[in-house]
């Protein structure tokens, strides 16, 4: 493939500056030895913006004796710095010998205390949500090799963090989420539910839905009910072979922790004993639309001319989400590895389309079909016909998937009894996806795909 246009053919100035990659390859020779140096040269790299030469620096500190440098750690403002310091001493400090460093020593029993200290003075509002993140994940590295908090301690932190679920972030509410449940928050399950509820996709319900079944805290009778009947929708979902059963072994861990007077209640039991109604996409993801007729038949020369200015700001990330799942994208699509993946991976849609082209994709889904995920049409001697994608070939055996929307749906097609096969002109990609939909939600959709999923795209500035 060649350009033969005017604009510039020069490499994108993207690769990391010389002296960044310098300066990891000096860390690195720490890795792995103990050198006087070591500490003082990679302390400053601790509150790095480049998160790799972060990692590299924890790591070097660790090779050092911890007597060095856990008072710096335990003293450090910086809150990054703060933060990767502290997870170096917890990750060579654990109380157990399996995850302490050979020549550590066994810690003080009033290390703990002290790394919690630590971890207390970092401010949550003046974290950015990457930075967030990582305080979820060094308090939860704490629990994990000192042990669960006592209760006034777990008590302290869920009113630390409860304020601030849910948060605007899908990996920030997950994470919060599953803390939350860890320390037994009891406004837990509410806030859990609403989310799970306006969740578009099957991943980000999942997060929610595997983390509520070890809470025992808070649950009303009502909360425990619309937890149940999740499972019902689920039943629903498609994935790999061990999907099912992991929805099920949630739903046992779930039914496990349910107290006596929940297993008592009559209608509880009625939900739990229910046998799913398997659904399409379009009717799970679709609800959301439900009762709406068609809006119009949009067509691009119609919309086009409006998207420079819808496109400029203020648009709504949040409903952009909602329709990508309404319209049933999700089913088949992947945006920040979300969704499907029978279609192609939407994150970088940005990278290939422009406005004008995205819309003619989705709404003239057939005028370009990709050879690879365009689905095949097979005569059969005996005069049937068979539509559907190839995934495999073995032997004389065709591995064909007719329904786009159920993966481990296959069709073995032997090629002794194949007339012909002959590419589909027609794509799998239904057509009057957006008929259903109001001119702002079209746009909203066309941000969040052309922001490739990041709320924080201009886009989506007010």
């Amino acid at each position: 493939m060649t350009y033969s246009g005017a604009e510039s053919t020069a490499p994108a100035p993207n690769a990391p500056p010389a002296a960044a990659i310098e300066a990891r390859h000096a860390l690195e020779k720490f890795h792995g030895v103990q050198d006087p140096a070591a500490v003082k040269a990679a302390w400053p790299h601790l509150s790095s913006k480049d998160r790799y030469l972060r990692w590299a620096a924890r790591v070097a500190v660790e090779h050092q004796p911890v007597a060095q440098w856990s008072a710096l750690a335990l003293d450090e403002k910086q809150p990054q710095a703060a933060m990767d310091a502290l997870m170096a001493l917890i990750r060579v400090s654990s109380l157990d010998e399996f995850h302490r460093a050979a020549d550590a020593p066994a810690p003080d029993s009033a290390l703990r205390a002290k790394i919690a200290a630590a971890l207390e003075r970092l401010d949550w509002s003046k974290l950015d949500d990457d930075q967030r993140l990582e305080l979820l994940r060094v308090h939860g590295l704490l629990f994990t090799r000192f042990g669960h908090p006592a209760a006034d301690e777990a008590k302290k932190l869920a009113e630390k963090f409860d304020p601030h679920f849910p948060a605007e972030r899908q990996d920030l509410n997950a994470m919060l989420c599953e803390m939350l449940v860890y320390l037994q928050s009891p406004g837990t399950a509410g806030k859990t539910l609403a989310l799970m509820d306006k969740a578009p996709s099957q991943e980000e319900q999942l997060e929610y839905a595997k983390s509520l079944r070890m809470l025992t805290a808070g649950w009303t009778i009502a909360q425990r009910k619309e937890y149940m009947n999740w499972f019902l929708k689920a039943a629903s979902y498609k994935g790999g072979n061990s999907f099912a059963k992991t929805i099920n072994n949630i739903k046992k861990e779930a039914l496990a922790a349910l107290p006596a007077d929940a297993q008592a209640d009559a209608g509880l039991m009625a939900i739990v004993n229910t046998v799913p109604k398997i659904k399409t996409p379009q009717e799970i993801f679709g609800a959301v639309l439900a009762g709406r007729g068609k809006v119009k038949d949009w067509t691009v020369e119609e919309l086009f001319p409006k998207t420079e200015k819808a496109l400029a700001g203020g648009r709504d990330f949040d409903r952009g989400r909602k329709m990508f799942g309404a319209c049933g994208c999700v089913a088949c699509h992947r945006i920040n590895n979300d969704g499907g993946s029978n279609g192609p991976d939407l994150t970088a849609a940005a990278g290939r389309f422009n406005p004008h082209d995205l819309l003619e994709s989705i709404i003239l889904p057939s005028k370009e079909i990709s050879d690879q995920y365009a689905n095949s049409i097979f005569v059969m001697t005996n005069g049937e016909r068979i539509t559907g994608r190839i995934i495999n070939l073995h032997g004389d055996n065709y591995k064909v998937s007719p329904n786009m929307y159920d993966p481990n749906d296959m069709l073995d097609v032997n090629v002794k009894y194949v007339k012909s096969i002959t590419l589909s002109k027609t794509s799998p990609m239904p057509e009057e996806l957006l008929s259903r939909l109001k001119e702002d939600e079209i746009m909203d959709l066309l941000a969040y795909l052309l922001s490739r999923g990041d709320r924080t795209d201009k886009m989506f500035k007010k």
